[in-house]
């Protein structure tokens, strides 16, 4: 590759959505008064976007059926990593269409490539949720889950932000969160983003240039 895949699909993501750093917490109601929250999220893109700081590195996790599950067992494949919860009213069932639209696209070529779930609300994603789930969208998908520490761990090394958030006057919540799809190369190296929204087609021609170099 003449431009590195890091920089390829980063350059992809800017030109896919220029837009302000809040616009990109999944949750539509935050309360744009709510600076803290807003500032990390936009610390953690500023970070995700510059190029000039380390993003993902390994990481363990629990599938559904209880088995641990580490990145470096995707070796191999290309990762396609997403960071949502099944509760998630839109952008997470939107963006995981999109990446079942790319497995199909791809055809043969998927089965190089590894779409991973990895849910930011353990407290209500149990196995028996993700599972069905996930496989709803494609069958390639495997599901993880963690301990909040863990949870927020690989996270954070992503650079995804979010946070539970309580609903006023009802007792439950929803998760604020970044919602980017992230490429681990075959080697089990970043590789670069693509951001929400993205077309299942524009992700098939990308992730095309990476097992073209395979």
């Amino acid at each position: 590759m003449s431009v590195a895949p890091r920089g390829r699909f980063a350059v992809a993501a800017l030109a896919t959505t220029l837009v302000a750093a809040g616009s990109y917490v999944a949750w539509r109601g935050l309360p744009a008064d709510e600076v803290p929250r807003r500032a990390e999220a936009a610390r953690l893109m500023n970070d995700l976007m510059s190029g000039k700081v380390a993003v993902g590195g390994p990481f363990m996790l629990a599938d559904v059926r209880g088995k641990r599950v580490s990145l470096a067992d995707f070796r191999g494949n290309v990762v396609m990593l997403y960071f949502g919860f099944t509760f998630c009213p839109d952008v997470c069932p939107t963006d995981l269409y999109a990446i079942a639209e790319m497995m199909n696209l791809l055809g043969a070529e998927a089965s190089r490539v590894q779409p991973v779930f990895v849910t930011l609300d353990p407290e209500r994603d149990t196995p028996a949720t993700l599972g069905p789930y996930v496989e709803s969208f494609h069958p390639r998908f495997v599901a993880l889950s963690g301990s909040e520490r863990e949870t927020r761990e690989v996270a954070t090394a992503y650079k995804a932000f979010f946070e539970k958030v309580q609903q006023p006057g009802a007792s439950g919540y929803v998760i604020d969160h970044t919602a980017f799809t992230y490429v681990i190369d075959a080697h089990g190296t970043y590789a670069g983003f693509f951001p929400p929204g993205t077309s299942g087609e524009r992700m098939a021609a990308l992730v095309r240039s990476l097992l073209a170099n395979m």
